[in-house]
């Protein structure tokens, strides 16, 4: 069933039916919606609007049957409007309103019904139009009056209400069907909110049982053990969760993204609401990062500790080349971490078992904002089709990789791509790794089955950018 018409429809209807009864002087002028569609095309129609109050009651084919007295009259009252041969299918409506329009009392009118089913109507004397919209018959105009016949300027003015009443009804429709679909697409959205709050009220207990343990570990090596950057390392990446856990607050307890309906909805077909698009890496570090002169290597190592555990577990070779020229870097800690963590994960997860991963730091090129500083990662993958590279950075895109049992999101790229540009600077990515001036030969040799990827971030050197 559709909505139920809303009393600013049925105010447009009260005005369009005063018109024909005030100023073209029409004895009654009733608006019929149907209320239901069926395969067979016989649609029930209901009055919404009718003058006298008398007709509020009475059903489409009562009055039409009267009108026509002298003709056949055929089942369908939408057929006797459109025309015989010509179906149309209107779809479902709302119920009566009881409110009938009072026009001038000087406007010919009807006492009661004897009178009504005594009155002679004659053709031209009555007009039947359909309500169409987008080919579809959404209700009916009945008018009628008996002291002259109708002129065609004035049948001209009645086809434009009977146009203006089925363009607003479609209007009032689709306004209904949208504000019903927003409503429960928020119901949704609260449901996965809560989702979310339990998972992450979850997640928390692990984490400081976590957290807790790597303290403990922590305390009972001694410095120079070599287990203790492990231990080290444990507490870093539990401090990282924590803070990323501390973001998810943030972002949960922030405003729901509004939902806002699609620009175009036929009337006969359920509508679609569209969310709107919010950079996400922005809610993750906030909007402004706070940058500040940091020597890139004591930024990177603590980060490298971990990429070695990981690659010893995978059986890759990780390599790491440092430049001995270190000039001071402005960046943002966290966001920087989570740059090159997204970046070495990628390497690692896309390097084969006994392949190798290289990690250069300290490369340096002159930009038109003043020299910048690189950090490179090289990897012996499958390396990146052409046709990919240039849809690296967008959200959710995997290329190739998607057909895949390598698991990902095609989410780390574009974050860190945004992260980056917040803070001044870019993401390169090249492949195959060698069609890089970056990278060495002789340094990181690669085959034609593994031609690999080469990601480099670069970053602007203190002093670069005012």
């Amino acid at each position: 069933m559709l909505m139920p018409a809303t009393t600013e429809f049925i105010s447009l209807c009260q005005s369009q039916v005063a018109l024909l009864t005030q100023t073209l002087g029409a004895a009654l002028a009733v608006v019929y919606l149907a209320e239901e569609l069926t395969e067979d095309a016989i649609a029930q129609l209901v009055p919404v609007v009718a003058y006298p109050d008398l007709l509020a009651d009475w059903k489409a084919d009562r009055l039409l049957s009267l009108l026509t007295r002298n003709r056949a009259m055929p089942q369908n009252p939408m057929v006797l409007a459109s025309g015989e041969g010509k179906n149309y299918q209107p779809p479902l409506s709302s119920p009566t309103n009881p409110n009938p329009v009072r026009p001038n009392p000087s406007a010919p009118h009807f006492e009661d019904e004897p009178l009504l089913a005594e009155a002679s109507f004659e053709l031209p004397l009555h007009v039947v139009l359909p309500l169409v919209h987008e080919d579809v018959a959404v209700g009916l105009l009945v008018t009628a009056r008996t002291d002259r016949p109708w002129t065609d300027q004035e049948q001209e003015q009645i086809e434009q209400i009977a146009d203006t009443l089925a363009i607003a009804c479609a209007l009032d429709q689709k306004a209904q069907w949208l504000g019903h679909d927003l409503q429960q697409q928020r119901q949704f959205c609260a449901q996965q909110r809560d989702h979310l709050d339990d998972l992450l009220h979850q997640f928390r207990n692990p984490l400081t049982a976590l957290r807790t343990f790597g303290k403990l570990i922590l305390r009972r090596l001694l410095p120079g053990d070599d287990q203790r950057q492990f231990a080290e390392s444990i507490v870093r990446e539990s401090d990282r969760l924590q803070d990323l856990l501390e973001q998810f607050d943030r972002v949960i307890d922030a405003e729901e993204p509004l939902l806002l309906p699609s620009p175009y909805v036929s009337l006969d077909a359920a509508p679609v609401s569209v969310p709107v698009a919010l950079p996400p890496a922005r809610h993750i570090m906030g909007d402004d990062l706070p940058l500040s002169p940091y020597s890139l290597y004591a930024v990177l190592s603590p980060i490298l500790d971990t990429a070695q555990a990981i690659a010893q577990d995978r059986q890759i070779h990780l390599q790491i080349e440092r430049s001995d020229q270190q000039f001071p870097v402005l960046l943002n800690p966290k966001a920087f971490g989570e740059i090159v963590n997204n970046l070495i994960d990628n390497a690692l997860k896309y390097t084969p078992r006994g392949g190798s991963v290289l990690i250069q730091s300290g490369l340096r090129r002159a930009a038109s904002t003043g020299m910048m500083q690189g950090v490179a990662i090289a990897d012996t993958g499958p390396g990146i089709p052409p046709q990919d590279l240039e849809h690296l950075f967008e959200r959710h895109y995997r290329g190739v990789q998607a057909q895949t049992a390598i698991p990902g999101t095609g989410l780390g790229l574009a974050i860190a791509q945004d992260l980056a540009q917040q803070m001044n600077g870019l993401i390169e990515v090249v492949s195959p790794v060698l069609s890089s001036v970056w990278i060495d030969e002789d340094l990181f040799p690669t085959t034609a089955d593994h031609p690999g990827t080469l990601t480099i971030l670069w970053l602007p050197e203190a002093g670069a950018i005012e």
